[in-house]
């Protein structure tokens, strides 16, 4: 594990200015393990670098799968094709990488193979059994440790069973863990989610030439299945965009662009909520990548926030972003209420817990639900001379990146510094997230 890395934020003056958003977490994923299953070569542009993408590179490597980096951002990836994926010669450590072992897990079981994986202790903690389960019904031997935690053992003849599943609860991770092992399965593998997750694994399975079939809430694909290599443009991750846009939302004066975010049906909830609030938000430069993605410029200016009911039927489509969310409800105009989030209990940390502590430790009030937690907004800044928060806190990560960058956007809002016990994690998910923000303005690190 890497050392701890302290960091402190300050009340800012108006932030303004332009940044690009790194790549997608999720798509990045998926292009390294697609690529890592196709035949041919895949190009990869704009790849997010971040920890949790490299951690994924090498556990395709350890398959069989040449990856390589070719310019910043830029990778190609030779697929296994035919020759399938392979025993690799030790473990593979996946990092804190929770969506890059699930997936993986799921490819690995469609093979004649045996594969152990573990990760950091962050990760070695989150539940597996989620998707073991599952693959088990394929005919996969898991043995894991106990609680079905990392380390964790799988061992497939190549032949799994198509199965018809219903997740108990709403994950892509899950839903993808199982598509992918579908893929060497003789018949039709089927997911029926009790609410709709986001859907890259099935667009992105389209791209590689897999159709995925939709209907209401089943969705299905045919297998055995070959996937051929293809070019990825890797969008902009509305999940690490969203640091900037509410800092530029509760900053009173600011007025800033984040460019090439994402806008995905299943990625936008987040940007819906806020404007449910009052966000000044506009959707600039409307256009489509490669691979089908909907792209804009997010421009954001400084806005007077009210607390809302958030949706949570749109809880699944904006898991990661709920803690920069309460960050934004801690200055908005009374409270604001988040349910049906339990999911994020098993997430890097236990993320409700960890939010109630960071807004709780910075003088919000935070009252706390074993599925959701309501903010109690302190309202807007009356100068730009007095912060809103008190602030003050040092705030305990857990090993949580997200948990990190909200408390250091808390911070620009606060009447003194909010410090970080400790930042280094960041790295897997937003490499530039202090370049970015001190291009804005903002006085963090």
């Amino acid at each position: 594990m890497k050392p701890a890395r302290p960091a402190v934020s300050r009340r800012a003056a108006p932030l303004s200015g332009r940044i690009t958003a790194p790549g997608d977490k999720s798509v990045s994923h998926r292009a390294i393990i697609l690529g890592g299953l196709a035949h041919g070569r895949t190009t990869v542009t704009g790849l997010l670098e971040g920890a949790d993408i490299l951690a994924t590179a090498d556990a395709m490597r350890a398959l069989g799968a040449t990856v390589t980096r070719t310019d910043p951002g830029a990778w190609t990836v030779d697929g296994v094709g035919a020759a399938g994926l392979r025993s690799p010669e030790g473990e593979i450590d996946c990092g804190n990488a929770g969506t890059g072992v699930r997936l993986i897990m799921g490819a690995a079981a469609g093979y004649a193979l045996s594969a152990t994986f573990t990760g950091d202790a962050s990760l070695r903690s989150r539940p597996m059994n989620r998707v073991l389960d599952p693959l088990r019904l394929m005919g996969a031997k898991a043995d894991a440790a106990q609680g079905g935690r990392l380390p964790c053992t799988i061992r497939s003849d190549g032949a799994p069973a198509p199965i018809d599943y219903s997740p108990p609860k709403a994950s892509a991770q899950v839903k993808s863990c199982v598509l992918l092992a579908g893929l060497r399965a003789a018949g039709r593998t089927t997911v029926r989610e009790i609410r709709p997750t986001r859907d890259h694994t099935e667009d992105m399975l389209a791209a590689f030439g897999v159709p995925v079939r939709r209907e209401g809430s089943a969705v299905s694909l045919d297998g055995p299945a070959d996937l051929r290599a293809t070019h990825v443009e890797v969008p902009g991750d509305p999940s690490s965009a969203a640091f900037a846009v509410v800092a530029g939302l509760i900053v009173p004066g600011s007025d800033l662009v984040v460019a090439g975010v994402m806008l995905n049906p299943r990625r936008t909830a987040l940007f819906d909520a806020l404007a449910a609030m009052g966000a000044d938000l506009s959707f600039e430069n409307d256009r489509t990548v490669g691979g089908g993605a909907r792209v804009a410029d997010i421009h954001v200016r400084h806005s007077r926030l009210a607390g809302i009911v958030v949706d949570p039927d749109r809880a699944a489509d904006m898991i990661d972003e709920y803690p920069v969310l309460a960050v934004a409800a801690s200055v908005a105009t009374g409270p604001t209420v988040m349910d049906g989030i339990h999911e994020l209990r098993v997430k890097e940390s236990d993320r409700i817990a960890a939010t109630v502590a960071l807004l709780r430790g910075n003088g919000v009030r935070v009252d706390e639900r074993e599925d959701g937690l309501t903010v109690h907004g302190l309202g807007p800044r009356l100068s730009r001379d007095a912060g809103t928060v008190p602030g003050g806190g040092t705030v305990a990560t857990r090993h949580d990146h997200r948990i990190a960058m909200s408390a250091l956007v808390l911070g620009l809002v606060a009447q003194a510094p909010v410090a970080v016990d400790d930042a280094a994690m960041v790295d897997t998910s937003y490499p530039d997230f202090f370049d970015h923000m001190r291009t804005l303005g903002a006085e963090i690190g």
